[in-house]
């Protein structure tokens, strides 16, 4: 078997809505081979993963999958199941798979859910290798796997503390995005947006964090504040530290100055020996140490969120309990197989791990690894109590004496730390502090795996408390997101609904095929209609509205960009990209760009095109029902039977009627605007943009804006300047030239048929296809070019596509001379030189209407012939106005 592909979908996609890899196979010599056809393989299969058992299938029960596989069933279904099952073992479970045929002999779609994303990629390799394996009847390494499995996933995923957070935040419903490969996480979209790393959050004061990094800073801040602090001081060689000992008397801590998670530190030395073997410790992990005296007493971690205690926790450092058979080190390894105890951060506890600082300890209290312990002895490992070296936490919240509770709000605020971790060492903490106690440390991006995990205790759900810090109840996280998808008119549609929206004076984000806008600028220029694009404007802190174009090669690469919208537009679904990623017939279309509007939160509405019955059928789809949407239909006849039985129903509705847009609801009808004040629309001439302002009244609407705000917005759409390359009309002398982008049969025809209600008397086509569409598109294109125009300039554009040069163009010749034999053509690959043609060409009253690749170089073709912009040309409209009422 050979990879062919891999890549993962992060947001809802056409497999599943939850995150998926998705790896191409070809199946090579397994080609058209069953589980069955390999002697011994299934039995080598459930002996090394005998997990398989429990898998469902499609039989949907227990032992599904192994009736497939005695049944027979292709490797590409093997290799998913055994992906979903290493992800069990590397303790990432899933359970949604597919393998779907990849439209080519021996290609498959393999396709998992996943948590870990590295991971995850990792695991679906090592299935393909694990099942070549075992059909060759080699051994497989399946620990080794496994094992560098789990390393992945503890050096890729999010740590504890920002899972916690992440996990809260998704419990209230919050979006939240990885911004990168460490713990940068952002909450919310848009304006509403919060980041955190780890458990810093941007309304952390820089300046606070600073502090808390400073150990001998933050000593003499919380000194001046009257907070108890241990005395000490900082040291930078051996004989200094000495000399601290003197100075300060026995016992004395030893730690690093700007250390963490308790490496390098030791407690109660009271020896000149001592303090030189935890000198050198520390210094291996800083340059500077600290001598301070040692504190006697229990050791506790308060947490402070948002100015107020939220959690408290006893830390016990690592220790074994005697059964007066098994010596130290062997208890240590028993502790060690607690499920509860994994490597790092990925589980409740942290395995122990016998280290320097572990002998050292030992040493100084008599004993050594070899040591049998008695029955019931506490034996501890190490001075400090941090989880990260094998500890536990007891949690005291509801112990904590009052005194205490503001004891450490007011070292928070000292500090100028909104969320820290405060280190107390005295010897109760349900009583004042009082004489003996003080604070050890004050942390800035405490870890919080503690308060949710403890040993023993009530866990205290800190991510919570952080969420709520940044999101108090009731306020928002979301900005409204209006997604739109179709075949034709999609971006139009966006154009149109950002510039309404913006009237509210509220900033919008727009991704279109012609680049990525924030209020009403340019900042990126290209076809930006995929999830990257849609990520653009949702991580963009000034963004209060997203209108969001959504296509096909997006959603089928990478899925959606964002997890729910509030307004769906569906504008229509043609038979375009048939033969590409998959797409064999209109079906397949339909249930891509159904991803959309099945994403629409539960309350929100979904407009749909009731002249397209590819549209009209999306509401009846399975998946659609999950969330209660509101179904809002348009259409250019006010009797068409959709319309009719959608209001009979009580629904919502827009129509054409006596050159009016109608809102209906129900038998209620109000007018919202005359189609001539749509300057778009060229008073009504260009009918599919009729259609593409109804679909956007629908969807402002759905927002909530006022009709007369939208009608006053949309008098002021202007083609040339909002929506640049849609139907754009320029006088050149006594002829026109309209600038479009369709490439498909049903935009040449929407055009085609626009053209004959222009005032020209002649009107020619400059017309070419994407390389990229099969056949059968190309040809139907040139037909209904044949038909529409009097005479046509056949161009290719500049990228084939994987086409050979001139291939395109030959094959809608031949569709032009078998449809339309008498049609005037010519060819003319460069679309800019047929412009040029076209333009010495130009008979007064003529019409040369071009389909382009690239707008730029038409548009300055046009500037070199001083073309004018119809709109600032009355004369040009007033005519057309006359035609149109005829």
């Amino acid at each position: 078997m050979r990879i062919h592909e891999i890549r993962t979908l992060p947001g809802p996609n056409i497999y599943n809505y939850k995150p998926v890899v998705l790896m191409k196979l070809h199946l090579e010599d397994l080609t058209e081979k069953e589980s069955y056809e390999i002697p011994g393989f299934i039995d080598r299969l459930l002996k090394l993963l005998p997990g398989l058992h429990d898998h469902h299938c499609a039989a949907g029960r227990p032992y599904g999958f192994i009736e497939r596989l005695y049944e027979g069933t292709y490797f590409g279904h093997i290799v998913e199941h055994v992906a979903i099952e290493l992800t069990v073992l590397a303790g990432v479970p899933v359970c949604f798979g597919k393998t779907l045929y990849a439209g080519e002999p021996g290609y498959y779609d393999v396709v998992v859910e996943y948590k870990a994303e590295k991971g995850t990629l990792f695991l679906l390799r090592t299935a393909v290798e694990l099942v070549e394996a075992l059909v060759k009847n080699d051994s497989f390494p399946l620990e080794e796997k496994i094992r560098q499995a789990k390393q992945i996933i503890t050096k890729t995923e999010l740590g504890p503390s920002t899972r916690a957070i992440v996990e809260a935040a998704k419990e209230r419903g919050i979006p939240y995005m990885r911004l990168n490969e460490g713990s940068l996480v952002q909450l919310g979209y848009g304006k509403y947006l919060r980041r955190i790393q780890a458990t810093i959050a941007d309304s952390t004061k820089a300046i606070g964090v600073d502090i808390a990094g400073d150990k001998e800073l933050t000593k003499r801040l919380l000194d001046v504040a009257a907070i108890p602090v241990p005395r000490g001081g900082v040291v930078t060689d051996e004989q200094e530290a000495l000399d601290l000992l003197k100075e300060i008397g026995k016992p004395v801590v030893i730690k690093p100055y700007d250390g963490n998670q308790g490496r390098g530190v030791s407690l109660c030395l009271n020896t000149p020996a001592e303090v030189r073997r935890a000198f050198q410790l520390a210094k291996q992990e800083a340059e500077r140490v600290i001598v301070e005296e040692y504190i006697e007493g229990r050791h506790y971690r308060i947490m402070v969120v948002g100015g107020q205690v939220v959690a408290a926790a006893e830390r016990l450092p690592a220790h074994v309990i005697g059964d007066g058979k098994h010596t130290i080190e062997q208890l240590i390894t028993r502790e060690n197989n607690n499920p509860l105890r994994g490597e790092g951060h990925e589980k409740p506890l942290t395995k122990i791990k016998v280290d320097e600082l572990v002998l050292s300890y030992l040493a100084r209290m008599g004993r050594r690894l070899s040591d049998i312990p008695a029955p019931d002895e506490l034996v501890y490992l190490r001075d400090n109590a941090n989880l990260s070296t094998g500890g536990i936490a007891i949690d005291v919240t509801s112990s904590i004496h009052p005194e205490n509770v503001r004891l450490c709000e007011r070292i928070a605020t000292v500090i100028g730390l909104d969320v820290c971790g405060i280190d107390l060492v005295l010897k109760d903490i349900s009583q004042p502090m009082g004489e003996g106690g003080a604070v050890i440390e004050v942390n800035a991006a405490p870890g919080i795996r503690m308060h949710h995990f403890p040993s023993v205790g009530q866990p205290r759900n800190v991510g919570d408390a952080i969420v709520e810090m940044l999101f108090p109840k009731g306020s928002p996280s979301r900005i409204p997101i209006v997604a739109i998808t179709g075949t034709n008119g999609k971006t139009t549609t966006t154009r149109m609904i950002g510039h309404v929206m913006m009237a509210t004076g509220r900033t919008v984000g727009m991704t279109t095929t012609d680049g990525i806008y924030i209020g009403g600028t340019c900042i990126k220029k290209g076809d930006t209609t995929g999830p990257r694009s849609a990520h653009t404007i949702l991580c963009d802190p000034s963004v209060e509205i997203a209108v969001l174009e959504t296509a096909r090669g997006g959603i089928v690469r990478s899925g959606l960009g964002y997890d729910w919208a509030d307004v769906a537009v569906i504008t229509n679904i043609q038979p375009d990209h048939i033969g590409q990623d998959g797409i064999e017939e209109i079906e397949d279309l339909i249930f891509i760009k159904s991803l959309v509007a099945e994403r629409v939160r539960d309350g929100g509405t979904v407009v749909l095109n009731a002249d397209d019955p590819n549209v009209v059928e999306i509401p009846s789809h399975p998946r659609m029902k999950k969330t209660k949407k509101q179904i809002v239909y348009f259409s250019l006849k006010a009797d068409h039977p959709v319309i009719m039985r959608h209001l009979a129903e009580g629904g919502t509705a827009y129509f054409l009627k006596n050159d009016w847009i109608i809102e209906a609801c129900g038998d209620t009808e109000r007018a919202v605007m005359p189609v001539e004040d749509i300057p778009v629309t060229m008073y009504g001439v260009a009918q599919f943009h009729v259609a593409n302002a109804m679909a956007s009244i629908a969807a402002c609407r759905a927002y909530g804006m006022s009709h007369e705000r939208i009608a006053r917005a949309l008098t002021g759409f202007r083609s040339d300047v909002h929506n640049p390359g849609r139907a754009n009309l320029y006088q050149v002398g006594q002829g026109y030239v309209m600038v479009d982008y369709g490439h498909n049969p049903d935009s040449f025809a929407a055009i085609c048929k626009m053209a004959q209600h222009l005032p020209a008397h002649r009107v020619t086509g400059i017309i070419g296809v994407p390389g990229d569409r099969n056949n059968v598109i190309v040809e139907t294109a040139a037909r209904v070019a044949a038909h529409g125009f009097h005479r046509l300039i056949i161009k290719e554009d500049k990228d084939t596509r994987g086409r050979a040069r001139g291939e395109i163009a030959e094959i809608m010749r031949k569709a032009v001379e078998a449809e339309v034999p008498e049609r005037e053509y010519r060819i003319i690959y460069d679309e800019c030189e047929a412009l040029e043609t076209a333009l010495k060409e130009l008979e007064p009253g003529e019409i040369v209407i071009v389909f382009y690749e690239k707008i730029e170089p038409i548009l300055q073709v046009l500037q070199r012939w001083n073309a004018m912009s119809v709109s600032t040309v009355g004369g040009a409209l007033v005519k057309m106005k006359s035609i149109a009422k005829v």
